[in-house]
């Protein structure tokens, strides 16, 4: 089991934010294989991410403003979760395919999945190569069902905030 690393109070923040700030980091504790997670908005901000750490279990957070070291691993998961997301939304598109519910990518070391969550939201998974898929995939639609009628634009925007007032993320210790 993977532990997530965020440490930090989420004082100030609603109910809901805090809830799912929780489902993501324990998406990163309970599933084997999970380096990182991230919730990013349609126009590609991080909204909150959780990363695996060995030192003991611990919420997700909000993304936070320049953040050194670990942490921009969520900027970009991020920044790389958005970009698939539109090729593959061009891709449908273009074979006139309809919407596009999920995407992975196995790489030699690591595994990216990439599932909507709702209004254009999206959540970003890197995984290790040894993950087993199927369950990561999962753990995903649980997360995306669960998540998916809290996400809401009231919601997204006070993380958004959150985010811009720099509270901490994850990564800070």
């Amino acid at each position: 089991m993977n532990a997530s690393s965020t440490d930090h109070s989420t004082a100030g923040l609603s109910n809901q934010a805090r809830n799912l700030q929780w489902l993501l980091g324990n998406l990163v504790e309970e599933v084997p294989g999970v380096r990182s997670v991230a919730v990013i908005s349609s126009d590609g901000l991080l909204l909150c991410s959780s990363e695996a750490d060995v030192e003991g279990p611990a919420p997700a957070a909000p993304a936070g403003p320049d953040r050194p070291g670990p942490g921009k691993s969520s900027g970009d998961l991020a920044t790389v979760v958005s970009g698939l997301a539109s090729l593959t939304d061009g891709a449908a598109r273009l074979m006139e395919a309809g919407r596009v519910k999920q995407s992975m990518v196995a790489m030699d070391n690591g595994c990216l999945f990439v599932m909507a969550i709702s209004d254009g939201s999206l959540l970003g998974v890197h995984a290790t190569p040894e993950c087993d898929m199927s369950v990561v995939a999962y753990h995903m639609a649980l997360f995306v069902g669960r998540a998916g009628h809290v996400l809401t634009p009231e919601l997204r925007s006070e993380l958004s905030q959150a985010r811009g007032t720099g509270l901490p993320d994850e990564s800070e210790h």
